[in-house]
């Protein structure tokens, strides 16, 4: 068994899509900004909602990657910085590039920022891998048309390696292909693939028709890997990759769930045995009719192209209503504690703990003595738990009060958020730390 923790990475393309993948289980997620993606189609994410999406995942302990996996013009770098600075700040996780002017960019403007390679920049052997270790890179997603076998050479180079292992599958050489641009001007290496392999053909050979009518011979079944996860996590490959963020909210979050079970049962030394009921559902998410493991133990054949049609399997209505009520209704809360003292003629003092990161406020003026109605501990601590539409949950509260205080509501209010804001800050101050140990080669990954 391979020790080492596979990280299960989940597409994005939008928020309520981020954070249903985090709460079924994801490690980090891959999305696209308002530019330079190449998903130029997909809804995307705002600076507003990237900045808020980082805040969230690294209260969870959870990583967020941007795609810039596109070809870049000259006259667009002019853009690129004021582009990604946000992110950089906010301690965005890694940043997954296929133009090399790009990467040499962002290694010399944002060095402590990890590159990954992208699968659009066709790595497929190890003479690549050193090429880019010379550019930054410290991860890379090969071609998908690559082996097993020829994965693992890859991975004994020292890289980080991540690979696909569920969703559409393309036929040609991942960032190879001109296809989009010569039939329809819409460039792949633009974001803006037009998808012609996934439309029906007629073709002859030496005057004979090929097949009769229309069919699609260009149209790669979808991959799904369930069954052989414990052999790829036995490569000891770093991260396993889904597809999909073009799709909805519901097929990350339940793909995601499924692979997490059989993930989570192969480091407890399980190897459970795939349920059929789990291979169904993820035949019944938004997947091709068909299904294939990819090219890990094949490199080519007639058997991975659907030929009949590339039409998505019928989605059941009622699943998609499970999985929005499982994973899509409810965020999931980081859990804080609370330290409050207060005492007539001393300023209120609060402190709100998670993990082992604290913060301390305190009030402006001393506190007074109630002439009236002296504040009681479910007074303040019904106002101190008030944490609404944060990111947190309280788990407790110490509360000391000592004589007759008079304690305003608006005072609790504002060291809360107070208290909040200033947690916050301190979680970013903490990510982007481990992120310069990380890329310093000072701290595991």
């Amino acid at each position: 068994m391979n020790n080492q923790r596979c990280e299960l990475l989940a597409p994005a393309g939008d928020y309520e899509t981020l954070t249903g993948a985090l709460n079924a289980g994801a490690d980090a997620v891959y999305l696209g900004g308002s530019k330079f993606g190449a998903r130029a189609y997909a809804s995307n994410f705002s600076e507003e909602e990237l900045v808020e999406g980082l805040n969230y995942a690294h209260l969870l302990d959870k990583k967020i990657y941007l795609t810039l996996n596109i070809l870049v013009k000259e006259k667009e770098f002019g853009e690129l910085y004021d582009f990604l600075r946000p992110y950089y700040e906010n301690g965005l996780d890694g940043i997954i590039i296929q133009d090399i002017g790009v990467m040499d960019f962002v290694h010399k403007n944002f060095p402590l920022l990890p590159i990954h390679v992208s699968t659009q920049a066709y790595v497929t052997g190890p003479e690549s891998v050193e090429f880019f270790k010379k550019l930054g890179a410290v991860r890379v997603v090969p071609a998908r048309e690559l082996s097993l076998d020829e994965i693992k050479t890859i991975k004994a180079t020292g890289i980080e390696v991540e690979t696909f292992i569920h969703g559409a599958m393309c036929y040609s050489y991942s960032g190879q292909c001109l296809f989009s641009s010569i039939v329809g001007g819409r460039s792949g290496n633009r974001g803006r693939c037009a998808g012609p392999c996934r439309l029906p053909y007629s073709f002859s050979y030496e005057g004979k028709a090929g097949f009769k009518g229309e069919v699609y011979p260009l149209s790669l079944k979808d991959m799904c890997t369930i069954y052989d996860i414990y052999e790829l996590l036995d490569a000891g490959i770093d991260s396993f990759k889904i597809e999909g963020r073009m799709k909805k909210a519901e097929y990350a979050a339940g793909v995601v769930s499924v692979y997490r079970k059989y993930i989570d049962s192969y480091y407890a030394g399980e190897r459970i045995k795939i349920d059929p009921t789990d291979d169904k559902l993820l035949k019944r998410l938004y997947i091709r009719s068909e299904i294939q493991s990819g090219y890990y133990h094949k490199h080519n054949g007639k058997d991975m192209i659907t030929l009949d049609s590339p039409a998505y399997s019928a989605t059941d209505d009622k699943l998609l209503a499970e999985i929005r009520k499982e994973y899509l209704t409810d965020l999931k809360k980081a859990k804080v504690s609370m330290k409050a003292f207060c005492k007539v003629g001393e300023p209120f003092s609060l402190e709100v703990i998670y993990k082992d990161i604290e913060v301390k406020v305190l009030g402006d003026t001393p506190i007074e003595a109630s002439l009236t109605r002296p504040a009681t501990r479910e007074d303040v601590i019904r106002s101190l738990s008030k944490l609404g539409n944060s990111y947190f949950e309280l788990e407790g509260v110490e509360l000391d009060i000592i004589g007759d205080c008079f304690v305003p509501v608006k005072m609790l209010n504002d060291l809360r958020r107070q208290a909040i804001t200033a947690l916050l800050d301190k979680v970013k101050d903490a990510k982007l730390l481990q992120r310069k140990y990380r890329i310093n080669g000072n701290a595991g990954c």
